[in-house]
């Protein structure tokens, strides 16, 4: 018995929204451990919309629907390198900063630092499979086909 999408997608959505108004602390910046949640929920969402436009672009009558998901593809992996990105500049669960030296060679610090790279890596792979540096790099959201 297949799953009714649309319900699993409004109580994932519903979940990550308790979250937001209930578990997120005002008055200090994301742990580690919330940036590293954060970055495999937004994977996840990726690989939802990486198999819609796919299955999307598959139909000759949804050209332009394809263009746009395609799009929103390549900004969701931005987002997706932009939290992997803070989780590396974010300080650790004892207080420690890294250092910059280690931001900048963006180096993998093991485990269990090393799961939000390998996860991070395992998309990027798809992604180069897709996409080409132009996608990635477009200073607009889109182009609109009819």
């Amino acid at each position: 018995m297949p799953h009714d999408l649309p319900d699993l997608l409004r109580f994932a959505s519903a979940a990550v929204d308790v979250h937001h108004h209930t578990l997120l602390p005002d008055d200090e910046p994301l742990s580690r451990a919330a940036l590293d949640s954060l970055h495999g929920h937004t994977v996840a969402l990726y690989g939802l919309l990486d198999t819609a436009t796919v299955r999307t672009r598959a139909h000759a009558v949804a050209v332009a629907e394809s263009d746009q998901l395609h799009t929103a593809r390549v900004r969701l992996w931005q987002v997706c390198d932009h939290l992997h990105n803070a989780y590396h500049c974010a300080a650790h669960a004892d207080g420690r900063m890294p250092t910059r030296e280690a931001c900048a060679a963006r180096l993998p610090e093991g485990a269990p630092e090393l799961t939000i790279c390998q996860r991070h890596a395992a998309t990027a792979a798809r992604l180069r499979q897709i996409t080409t540096p132009t996608d990635l790099h477009a200073p607009v959201t889109g182009l609109i086909r009819r």
